[in-house]
């Protein structure tokens, strides 16, 4: 009979093995969220992987978010994990600045790795290091930008419904998940049931 596997449990076992490296921990609806510097990714997936109280196998989506008001941390990899047996899922990031985009590849952990990274590295230009085969997916090799940044303005800057800062570019408007001290928004309880309804 296997046990329930709680957030607090995951949380207990990442803190004896890195320690302050984990940060930013949330629990969004319930989904155990964190972040890690960037050269702990293989470590930590390995890890969550092999720790047979958590036995994280399975990579259901890798991808990556441009934050352009992160200064020096603008891109992060997204890894969600599943323990099929506990049905217990949880999220991970790593952040990298946008100069400098490089990020250990999952695809010696994780064979459903390769074409989620090659994506990420299409649309964001993430840099996989070590990936067997790095080039665009889905765009075509000539194309020298990579769209889902947000580095581009809209069509017709005189419409207020194509306002770039609606649209996380420029601006304060940091897609309505952070304060101005970079801290988590705190959902207001009416909101927090508008949502569920």
């Amino acid at each position: 009979m296997t046990m329930a596997l709680s957030n607090d449990l995951i949380k207990q076992r990442l803190s004896q093995k890195f320690g302050d490296q984990v940060s930013g921990v949330e629990e969004p609806y319930g989904m155990l969220t964190f972040e890690v510097p960037k050269d702990l990714n293989l470590e930590v997936l390995q890890f969550l992987y092999n720790d047979q109280e958590l036995s994280f196998r399975f990579l259901t989506d890798l991808t990556a978010v441009h934050y352009p008001a992160y200064k020096g941390r603008e891109l992060a990899v997204v890894y969600h994990l599943h323990n099929l047996v506990a049905n217990c899922r949880i999220r991970f990031k790593v952040f990298v600045p946008i100069e400098k985009p490089d990020v250990l590849s999952a695809t010696i952990l994780f064979a459903s790795a390769n074409w989620q990274e090659r994506e990420a590295y299409d649309f964001y230009g993430v840099n996989f290091v070590g990936h067997p085969n790095l080039i665009r997916i889905q765009n075509v090799e000539e194309m020298d930008y990579f769209p889902q940044r947000k580095e581009f303005p809209l069509e017709d800057q005189t419409r207020i419904d194509k306002d770039d800062e609606m649209f996380g570019r420029g601006g304060t408007f940091d897609f309505g998940d952070r304060q101005d001290d970079g801290s988590p928004r705190q959902i207001p309880q009416a909101e927090h049931n508008d949502l569920n309804n």
